[in-house]
């Protein structure tokens, strides 16, 4: 199959820019010294995540149950779910330990390390747990200095379970737009994560590992002594957003949405696509970014960006084209493919069930579809 033969819209995947951000980043994982832990929730793929650690550990980083039962299934069975898990799910979390997962579960509270130790106790389950530190960004976890993450720790100890470390992420790196600033911002969560684990260890508990994320911090930090493994996981595909925050060039964004001209609105200057809000997202990340690329770029089939051509607005399944000069209707006739770069890849990617593999190399409605990888929806 070809580009030019693929339904619109769908999502294309570009494999030589994904492998070269995979590889950018495991090449940062030796240089600082750390284990990496790729985060699927972007990719909710398994030939994705195989190519991302490369001849590394397999393992993977996961943000629902849903994403960890098929990565196990497909042979990925080294997993921690870095988002705090909900008391309802454990009994789901302790039948994926019955199976031989190696699932390591995240909270942030001793009230939930109370029902993980009852859950545990009462289904003969000992639950590894992750205890989330709370480095700045404010949305989850504990401080690194509070009484709380101790007493979560002691808890667990007590009552069976495995205190396996501590996970921070720096999600506020999302908000600079130069290395230097992330790098200070990467610093306070390594120093925070290292704090609460060496707390935890005075204490006389266990406690292995020290994870952070964030695909800034992880391209940015200056060192990360005391920290174990990092989780980035939009740097495989990169989107607007990150070229945006500067860890990316336009040229390294492997996802696009293919879609199709629909119809032209000559009076307005504008013309609509079939990828709306459903098909693109409607995330506007980047309107908090000196350059605003309203809910996508749109390049040629080839990938080659038009000048100031956006979808500048979305209905659900409408994308409206617009720009500085407007659309080149004699370029763009109705019928004409476009491929849409993401503001932000993992919310793209989310309605999606495939992705239409393209090695890169061929350019043009010719581009040969080298492959279907499918992907993981749901929680």
């Amino acid at each position: 199959m070809l580009i030019k033969d693929l339904p619109t819209p769908h999502l294309v995947l570009d494999r030589r820019k994904l492998e070269n951000n995979q590889a950018r980043m495991r090449a940062r994982a030796a240089e600082l010294g750390v284990r990496l832990r790729p985060h699927g929730k972007t990719a909710k793929s398994a030939e994705v995540v195989r190519r991302a650690v490369g001849d590394g550990p397999l393992a993977v980083t996961v943000s629902t149950l849903r994403e960890a039962h098929y990565f196990a299934e497909n042979g990925i069975r080294d997993i921690v779910d870095a988002n705090c898990i909900a008391p309802n799910r454990l009994p789901e979390a302790a039948a994926l330990l019955r199976e031989g997962v190696d699932l390591a579960i995240t909270i942030d509270s001793p009230d939930v390390a109370a029902e993980v130790v009852r859950v545990g106790q009462g289904q003969g389950i000992r639950f590894a747990v992750m205890l989330e530190v709370d480095v700045g960004e404010h949305r989850g976890g504990v401080a690194p200095d509070s009484e709380a993450l101790l007493a979560a720790a002691r808890i667990l100890h007590e009552g069976g379970m495995e205190v396996r470390g501590v996970l921070a992420h720096a999600g506020h790196t999302y908000g600079c737009t130069d290395a230097d600033a992330v790098a200070v911002i990467a610093e306070a969560e390594r120093a925070g994560a290292v704090t609460a684990a060496e707390r935890i260890r005075a204490t006389g508990i266990p406690c292995r590992e020290v994870s952070v994320g964030s695909t800034p911090g992880a391209l940015f930090a200056r060192h990360l002594e005391g920290v174990t493994e990092f989780r980035p996981g939009v740097y495989m595909f990169m989107d607007l957003f990150q070229a945006g925050v500067g860890c990316c060039g336009l040229d390294d964004i492997a996802l696009s949405v293919l879609s199709s001209v629909i119809n032209h609105r000559t009076a307005e200057g504008t013309a609509h696509i079939d990828a709306g809000g459903l098909a693109l997202s409607k995330d506007r990340s980047t309107a908090s970014q000196p350059t605003d690329r309203h809910y996508g770029l749109v390049t040629d089939v080839a990938g080659a960006p038009f000048p100031s051509l956006t979808v500048e607005a979305v209905h659900q399944e409408h994308g409206r084209l617009g720009g500085a000069g407007g659309v080149p209707f004699e370029v763009l006739p109705i019928g004409a493919r476009v491929r849409v770069l993401p503001n932000h890849a993992c919310m793209t990617a989310a309605m999606y069930e495939r992705y239409a593999v393209v090695d890169g190399t061929e350019l043009g409605e010719d581009q040969p579809v080298v492959e279907f990888w499918g992907r993981v929806n749901g929680w």
